[in-house]
């Protein structure tokens, strides 16, 4: 006869008791919101392909900055949408750039709401790219600078964490320099450690006006059939100088953020990206699926894997699910 002494079921009777024996636990504290900053005035737009995402000039900013007090998030990530861009992308390192306005903007509504900035050339270059061109290839090592120039600059303007997406070699070591010299010590650097050349980003370039005029960006960023590399990349960038590894995308590469999780003593962040999100918002929309319950199981599922940090386009929603109890 079967001995049901041990019954699993048991820790799953109540409510009460399957959350206390919950084994992942998520705070509202771990949660960053990506923010689009766009240049002019009185810009506060729907982005068509992200519902319920914005473009906002800095003078819209107060919408942003009221919605993440109201649902308890105090951590977001800028992108830039400049009115110009060239061969160079100077626009990223200026001193009156878009990040660097909407830094300013944003610390002058909340100064305790803690600002991550994008460090890429992608949204600022006539071409697209995320670096300096030779030919139709992106120049690694001419492009360096130049990244270092710009995470300088966020500084400058009060961004409390940088975050360099390129996938440029070596660029988080020329960060580290960068801000060491300029006395930003205490800036921490959160790289996009294992960025890959994704096709669930298709909504973010729409967003962010970043696709590239020509070619793609597989020289630079990394293969998705992958896995060993993306150990590399990121024991690299811890001997960089990283404080933070980020993997990008999160719910495709749960796997990557797990080996990351076990292999290195940083905290771990992973980008549930723009298609991720999209899909869950047209499915939702055509009625196949729960968004809120799809919304919840996503999230728990990339700290399940090892995460600590989650940057999400659901971050408000999540923050109030968490509080609730559905998830965390």
């Amino acid at each position: 006869m079967f001995d049901n002494t041990i019954r699993p079921r048991r820790l799953r009777a109540s409510d009460h008791l399957r959350r206390l024996v919950r084994e992942t636990r998520i705070s509202p504290e771990s949660l960053i919101w990506p923010i689009f900053v766009i240049e002019g005035e009185h810009i506060y737009e729907e982005i068509p392909s992200l519902p319920g995402q914005y473009h906002y000039s800095p003078d819209e900013l107060h919408r942003m900055v009221e919605r993440a007090r109201e649902h308890g998030v105090s951590r977001v990530i800028l992108f830039g949408l400049p009115k110009d861009k060239d061969a160079i992308g100077s626009g990223a390192w200026a001193a009156d750039g878009i990040v660097q306005q909407g830094i300013r903007a944003i610390k002058a509504l909340d100064p305790e709401m803690y600002v991550i900035t994008d460090v890429c050339m992608c949204e600022y270059t006539a071409h697209g790219h995320c670096g300096i061109l030779c030919g139709h290839d992106v120049d690694n090592d001419q492009t360096l600078a130049l990244l270092a120039q710009i995470a300088v600059s966020h500084a400058m303007a009060g961004a409390d964490m940088v975050a360099p997406s390129d996938m440029m070699d070596g660029r988080v070591a020329a960060i580290r320099e960068a801000l060491d010299k300029n006395d930003f010590q205490n800036v921490p650097i959160m790289s996009y450690a294992a960025k890959y050349a994704s096709y669930f980003y298709g909504p973010f370039r729409d967003a962010a006006g970043s696709a590239p005029s020509f070619g793609d960006r597989r020289s630079y960023q990394m293969d998705w059939h992958n896995s060993r590399e993306a150990m590399r990349e990121c024991a690299l960038d811890v001997q960089e100088g990283a404080d933070i590894l980020m993997i990008k995308p999160a719910m495709s590469y749960l796997d990557l953020v797990y080996q990351c999780r076990q292999r290195f003593e940083l905290p771990v962040a992973a980008y549930a990206v723009s298609g991720e999100y999209a899909m869950i918002k047209a499915a939702a929309a055509a009625g196949l699926i729960d968004e809120y319950g799809a919304m919840c199981e996503s999230a728990a599922s990339i700290y399940r894997a090892g995460a600590d940090i989650l940057i999400t386009y659901y971050a408000p929603e999540l923050a109030d699910a968490i509080r609730k109890g559905d998830i965390g």
